[in-house]
């Protein structure tokens, strides 16, 4: 019945994509954001995400839209960064361990490249973001009630199979979205909605301290901290995070506390050295391969690892950090790319930003791009614990920051005869009568 269900949805999506390919890539992130196929059984194995994809393509290409191709920073930076795992692949020290990963990062890029291209609108920016928060925000809900039934005995995991099936890729990930919950709650009217994302946000926030995390627990702290800043109402905003927080605290297990102890002693902590034995392998073989790197996850391999490190390479392992997950697969080169990337998304947002004060500025796109901006610093300090740099998610906000960018004022404008003339009726062309009639 849900494979039924689901490919009974999947067609009608694809069919209104072949008139709207947008529509298509809504298909696309929801099933890359959620991997929807993953809870049915016989539609497993389909490779559907690849069928939304190429229909999509097919439609973007066939509508036209494709013919209005635009290059910014962000999109040639996607470009780039896109070419250069290419290479590095080329030159990878173990072809054959690296090709799969490097060919996710580049279906990852050329969904995130369609999405820059394609959201030329506020209803397609608002359309993606629903997704997001949809898509992260159900895991978390689930998580936050799975951390409530068990009393935080367990950690919460995120989607088998997947990027964020971690918990701590789960719990930075959930963080990153914190922001992006608040903007669309500020975004609506209805007030159900405004609860229902209100509520979303305090489950999500459960949902982290259930992971267990210390970089999820890092990245929320970053969040409340941000979040107080900005806030006109300190103590209010304190004692709303107290509610929430205290009671989560105290009935979570001892050794959750003991967990999220060692974030101070860090040097005493085996698994935090483990990751610094790992930063280290991806530093000397970034070191030793500056151009292209080992290849992208080849690192893990002790084969590899031990090249540079003898002692080091014996414990090799994931390297726990997007920064030295790109150093050691694709040197420094490659590094450079993708923190272009990263700042090309960033400034982008901080540019609509910063021309708020314009007359013809909307208000929703300073709010969009402060919120943006406010999920990638989150995503920028909870990935430096976590080998998130393929995940879709963050990658979809730079190039919804990059398309947001691009949006002309003219779109969210009102009439030429307001504001000044707010009261007056706009003006009544009258055809002359013909003479005789």
């Amino acid at each position: 019945m849900r494979d039924l269900l689901l490919l009974s949805v999947v067609a009608a999506l694809l069919a209104v994509a072949l008139r709207r390919p947008f529509v298509g890539v809504i298909a696309w992130a929801w099933f890359s954001i959620m991997a929807p196929h993953q809870i049915a059984y016989g539609v497993y194995d389909i490779p559907l995400n690849l069928v939304i994809a190429g229909v999509t393509l097919f439609a973007y290409v066939i509508s036209g839209e494709a013919m209005k191709f635009r290059i910014d920073p962000v999109i040639a930076f996607i470009i780039a960064l896109a070419g250069w795992l290419t290479i590095a692949q080329v030159f990878s020290l173990n072809p054959e361990n690296s090709a799969p990963h490097t060919d996710r990062f580049l279906k990852t890029l050329l969904f995130v490249l369609v999405c820059a291209q394609m959201a030329t609108s506020k209803l397609r920016l608002h359309a993606l973001i629903w997704v997001l928060v949809g898509g992260i925000g159900f895991f978390a809900a689930k998580g936050a009630l799975f951390t409530i039934v068990t009393l935080g005995e367990f950690r919460v995991q995120g989607l088998p199979d997947t990027i964020i099936e971690d918990n701590n890729h789960f719990a930075v990930a959930t963080a990153t979205v914190l922001p992006m919950m608040l903007y669309l709650r500020s975004q609506v009217s209805s007030k159900r909605i405004k609860f229902a994302l209100s509520a979303l946000l305090i489950l999500s926030v459960l949902a982290i301290v259930g992971t267990h995390s210390r970089g999820g627990a890092v990245a929320l702290a970053l969040f409340g901290m941000v979040m107080w800043l900005r806030s006109r109402h300190k103590i209010a905003l304190i004692a709303a995070g107290f509610a929430v927080l205290a009671p989560a605290i105290v009935f979570m297990p001892a050794k959750w506390g003991e967990r999220m102890s060692t974030i101070t002693s860090a040097a005493e902590d085996k698994s935090f050295m483990g990751r610094v034995d790992a930063w280290v392998i991806n530093t000397k073989l970034g070191v030793a391969h500056p151009v292209t790197g080992a290849g992208m996850r080849n690192p893990y391999l002790f084969e590899v690892a031990r090249t540079v490190d003898t002692e080091r390479g014996l414990r090799a392992r994931a390297a726990h950090s997007i920064y030295f997950e790109m150093l050691g697969g694709a040197g420094f080169i490659g590094l450079f790319l993708y923190l272009s990337l990263y700042a090309a998304g960033f400034f982008a947002a901080w540019g609509v930003f910063a021309r708020r004060e314009e007359p013809d500025m909307a208000p929703w796109k300073p709010e969009l791009a402060r919120a943006i901006q406010f999920s990638l610093l989150v995503f920028a300090v909870g990935g430096a614990a976590v080998s998130m740099e393929m995940w879709y998610g963050y990658l979809m906000l730079i190039a919804c920051a990059g398309a947001l960018s691009r949006i002309t004022p003219k779109e969210t404008t009102l009439p030429r005869y307001a504001p000044e003339n707010a009261l007056r009726p706009p003006p009544v062309r009258m055809t002359p009568l013909r003479s005789g009639a």
